[in-house]
């Protein structure tokens, strides 16, 4: 083979293997380990002293948008990193708020009822709002319902957000053990008996996200401390929409 189309041929691979390599989330993760505790309550004050890194990380995403060229898990990855990154930074851009809720609300912004209405980013040149990423891309997009405890809307209620960023190499793992964190957290779900539960009401709002192959039941049963009966009483936990500030 001619140096000529050996040259040629290491430069397709690389473009190909710069193809698949999705985005890097290390900075995102650095700031999580860094303002994020154990319990997922949130240093917002520090993020803020720190919005530089941050809006870096941002930038990347806006300017690496998923090609089809990614894997699965390099897509969701970087969806459910982007819906809360851009969460942290919504509620930066309106810090001091006791709740994400005053957001649209409260906080007065035309034409937009709720936080997750706002419009306020842009990957690769297209405008989203978080729920647009959240419905309109991952729940559409990904039959995976345990998204669920991944992304977090800055309130107590929420799962809570975890201190490492989601990385596509460890997504299956880190998915199943934010899904056993959330249901063995006693503030979120109450497992008194195998006959009785009461829970969060995220299993209410997206029912049909969790018995999708099978009942609300058996899919606890698959990662909570306790295994239910078929037949157990289900209750809602009021939810707190409260900031999930440290």
């Amino acid at each position: 083979m001619s140096k000529i189309l050996i040259s040629l041929t290491v430069v397709l691979f690389s473009y190909g293997a710069l193809g698949q390599a999705g985005v890097s989330h290390k900075s995102f993760d650095e700031l999580l380990q860094k303002y994020v505790d154990e319990s997922g309550m949130v240093d917002y004050k520090g993020f803020e002293a720190d919005r530089s890194k941050l809006k870096s990380y941002l930038k990347i995403l806006e300017t690496n948008p998923p090609k089809d060229s990614w894997t699965d898990d390099q897509k969701l990855a970087y969806w459910i990193n982007a819906y809360n990154a851009y969460t942290i930074e919504l509620i930066l851009t309106h810090y001091p708020v006791k709740s994400i809720k005053e957001i649209g609300s409260t906080i007065k912004i035309p034409f937009v009822s709720t936080a997750w209405d706002v419009k306020f980013i842009n990957i690769g040149g297209e405008e989203y709002d978080l729920n647009n990423i959240e419905h309109g891309i991952i729940r559409k997009e990904f039959d995976e319902p345990r998204i669920h405890f991944a992304l977090v809307c800055a309130a107590m209620s929420c799962p809570k957000l975890q201190n490492r960023a989601y990385f596509p190499e460890t997504l299956d793992r880190q998915l199943t053990q934010a899904s056993k964190q959330f249901l063995a957290d006693g503030s979120k779900n109450e497992f008194k008996s195998a006959s009785k539960a009461k829970i969060s009401k995220l299993f209410n709002w997206y029912g049909g996200d969790f018995n999708n192959e099978g009942t609300l039941i058996e899919y606890l049963n698959k990662y909570a401390p306790i295994r239910l009966n078929a037949d157990a009483r289900i209750d809602w936990q009021d939810y707190d929409w409260a900031l999930n500030e440290q």
